[in-house]
C-alpha cells in the first residue's frame, strides 16, 4: 500500500511529519509512505527544507493520499495549474486532509455534501467554499476523512492503518508514539475518535458518528 502525503512550500511540519512517522510504524512488504510535492524540495513554515520522495503525479496513483496543511494553502488553491495536477479520486483512493488541507479538498470539489474538520484559522475559508465544518478532531465518510488541529494528525494516520492493517495495528502504532505514563489513555482517546467511522458511512445530514456496534462477549 502506497500512502502519499502531499507537502507544499510553507508546510506545517507537525501535519506532514507526525503522520509520516506514525504510518511508518507498519513494517511489511509493499507498505510505502512518501512525501509528495510539486517540486524536488519544499521548505516548511519554520524553515525546514525537505526533499520530496514522490511527485504529485505519483500521488495520483497512490492507494491513499493525505493532504497536509501550511501557511500557503490559499496560494495553492488559487494556482489553477498546480490544482490541475492534483488528480485525486475517492472512488479508488482513501483520501484524508489535515487542517488547511481540507480547503484543498473543498476547492477540488471532492467533499460535496460531506461535512469536514479543519483548524480554527482555516474554518471560515472552508465554509466559504461551501463545506460545513464540524467542531471535532476527526470525521470520515466513505473514503474521505478530515482532521482538525495539528495534533489530530495521528488520528488520520491511525485511521488509514486501521482500515488497511486492522485496529490492533493502529493501536500499536499509536501506543509507540504516545507519551510514557499516558499511553493507555492516549490510545483510548484516539481510537474513540476514529473507531466509529471504520467500515461505516456516517450520517452526512448531521455529521454524526454511527452508533457503535453492540459489545460481544469474548
Amino acid at each position: 500500500m502506497h500512502t502519499a502525503i502531499l507537502t507544499f512550500d510553507g508546510f506545517n511540519e507537525l501535519d506532514s511529519l507526525i503522520a509520516f512517522g506514525v504510518l511508518n510504524r507498519i513494517r511489511r512488504p509493499g507498505w510505502r509512505v512518501t512525501l509528495a510535492a510539486p517540486t524536488a524540495r519544499v521548505t516548511s513554515m519554520n524553515g525546514v527544507t525537505l526533499e520530496a520522495t514522490a511527485s504529485l503525479e505519483e500521488a495520483a496513483q497512490a492507494d491513499a493520499v493525505l493532504v497536509g496543511s501550511g501557511i500557503r494553502t490559499r496560494e495553492i488553491v488559487a494556482d489553477a495549474a498546480l490544482m490541475a495536477r492534483l488528480r485525486l479520486d475517492p472512488a479508488r483512493q482513501r483520501i484524508g486532509a489535515q487542517c488547511s488541507g481540507t480547503l484543498v479538498l473543498a476547492r477540488l470539489g471532492l467533499l460535496g455534501d460531506v461535512p469536514a474538520c479543519t483548524d480554527l484559522t482555516t474554518r471560515p475559508w472552508v465554509q466559504e467554499a461551501g463545506v460545513r465544518v464540524l467542531d471535532r478532531p476527526f470525521f470520515a465518510a466513505g473514503n474521505l476523512a478530515t482532521a482538525g488541529g495539528c495534533l489530530a494528525s495521528p488520528y488520520l494516520a491511525a485511521s488509514l492503518i486501521a482500515g488497511s492493517e486492522g485496529v490492533a495495528a493502529a493501536r500499536s502504532a499509536l501506543h509507540y508514539v504516545a507519551p510514557v505514563g499516558e499511553k493507555d489513555d492516549y490510545v483510548a482517546r484516539a481510537m474513540a475518535a476514529i473507531t466509529p467511522y471504520l467500515g461505516t458511512t456516517p450520517s452526512l445530514a448531521t455529521g454524526a458518528a454511527p452508533a457503535p456496534a453492540p459489545a460481544t462477549a469474548g
